[in-house]
């Protein structure tokens, strides 16, 4: 579940990923001409003729909501904030370090569980709910915190988009009892944003039997829209047929506790109600609203990073003008090295806007993006940079990457929708992809290695609106997670 950024933002969030194709850059572009035809000051007065959507009565404030986020994800942030000391490469004189997966081996297991006076059981399931809320991300041999633990204690947008993030991925947090089948539990993960609507609109405690009677329709619903109907003669169904399938009961009674794990439910006494968090959650995912609005002016003073995140939500054209008047305010040494060390950062939204900045300051800055292309978080970005500033035809220019390198930009462009696009962006940023199938894009998916990878693959099954689709990239979201097969 993503939060949704303005019109314009979108066009913007578009031009960051070189990997879109021509019609798709053609459609962004025409956008841009229309927003050109209203004069900025037009624009901002429209934007205030429309507040955004208000939540329903009784919704706690975003500093409350996100004090409760907090709350919820403290186990997570210990174990993060213990990661980065211990296992950042120039601290670890013991060499331990979590496995090549993501997953903790068991020394090092051992030693948080010692250092923190916790269960070696504990320190793994609070170190996979840190990876899923996006608080730590493994590179290699090392963990490094991620930009939401960076912002943790100062960015209540940040808490909430971590806490978003382990929602939509609760069914990795509370995995299904091996004895139910995969096929219904795929089933019922696609059935619960049902649920939840339901829960929300109720405003209340829901009886487990009218969940279950919504479930049971949902799943109906879900087989004859896949039209699971045999073709020619069929023998005649004998009674051991119906004992293969679970029963709808026991699928409902693992969704529930899943989701009462991550906090966005609690379920007892025969009944489901949504906490503040979750209901929070389910109405920005039905309204689709938007975050925090920021003026469209006056970044000139702020560091690189502030100026960026002001500037995404800005027209291409006006944000051009904005990267002008920053870069004309400071020495241009100084501010390449300054946009440069943000592009390093976990946010993979100013990553691509770095670029587009850099971009606006051409050959000057060329020695410096050449000395980081050696970077793998930043090569993608430099490379393409630098076959646009040779004259390389845009159309052409995707062609400089390597496969890997094209399907690594790929999955840190998902991840920039994932935190800061819509529903619909990151569903078209599917077809961006330069491999030809879905399934072939999985598999270069899943060995990439991007530290994202996990959340942009649950963002974009609880996005895509084929099931089959969704199931798949579900399961390579499981598989990555747990670094199996």
């Amino acid at each position: 579940m993503t939060s949704r950024i303005p019109r314009d933002s979108r066009l913007r969030l578009v031009r960051t990923a070189p990997l879109l194709g021509a019609e798709q850059r053609a459609e962004a572009e025409r956008g841009t001409a229309r927003t050109r035809l209203v004069g900025p000051r037009a624009t901002a007065e429209r934007r205030r003729r429309r507040p955004a959507p208000r939540p329903p009565e009784g919704t706690p404030a975003p500093a409350e909501l996100a004090r409760m986020a907090r709350a919820g994800l403290a186990a997570a942030v210990r174990v993060a904030r213990w990661a980065d000391a211990a296992l950042s490469p120039a601290r670890d004189r013991d060499g331990v370090a979590p496995d090549t997966n993501g997953v903790l081996s068991d020394a090092t297991a051992l030693r948080a569980a010692t250092d923190l006076g916790l269960s070696p059981a504990q320190v793994r399931a609070d170190w996979d709910t840190a990876r899923l809320a996006g608080l730590v991300e493994v590179h290699g041999d090392s963990a490094r915190p991620g930009w939401r633990l960076r912002a943790w204690d100062r960015d209540d947008a940040a808490v909430l988009r971590g806490w978003v993030a382990l929602f939509d991925a609760w069914s990795l947090v509370h995995p299904a009892p091996g004895e139910l089948p995969p096929a219904a539990v795929a089933e019922a993960v696609e059935a619960v944003p049902q649920l939840l609507s339901l829960l929300q609109l109720s405003a209340g405690p829901v009886p487990v039997p009218q969940l279950l009677d919504l479930l049971d329709q949902r799943v109906t619903e879900l087989r004859t829209e896949r039209c699971e109907i045999p073709y020619g003669p069929q023998p005649e169904p004998v009674a051991s047929d119906t004992d293969d399938e679970p029963p709808l009961a026991d699928l409902l009674d693992w969704a529930l506790h899943g989701l009462a794990a991550v906090g966005a439910l609690t379920y007892a006494d025969g009944q489901a109600t949504l906490t503040p968090l979750g209901s929070w959650a389910v109405w920005v995912k039905l309204e689709q609203i938007c975050v925090a609005a920021q003026s469209p002016a006056g970044h000139i003073e702020q560091s690189a990073d502030d100026m960026l995140r002001g500037c995404a939500r800005l027209r291409p054209g006006v944000a051009r003008a904005e990267y002008r008047a920053w870069l004309a305010a400071r020495p241009v040494g100084s501010a390449v090295t300054e946009l440069l060390d943000t592009a390093r950062g976990e946010d993979a939204l100013l990553r691509g806007l770095a670029f587009e900045a850099l971009r606006v300051v051409g050959a000057p800055a060329e020695p410096d993006v050449r000395a980081v292309v050696d970077e793998p978080p930043l090569r993608p970005y430099a490379l393409l940079w630098l076959a646009e500033q040779e004259g390389t035809d845009p159309e052409d220019v995707h062609q400089v990457l390597s496969r890997e390198e094209s399907t690594w930009l790929w999955v840190d462009t998902a991840a920039a929708v994932a935190d800061h696009g819509e529903t619909q962006l990151l569903v078209r940023h599917l077809e961006s992809a330069v491999q030809g199938t879905v399934p072939a894009l999985l598999d270069e998916v899943r060995t990439v290695g991007h530290p994202r990878t996990v959340q942009v693959l649950v963002a974009l099954a609880a996005a895509h609106p084929d099931p089959a689709l969704a199931k798949a990239v579900r399961r390579a979201a499981f598989q990555v997670h747990t670094g199996g097969d």
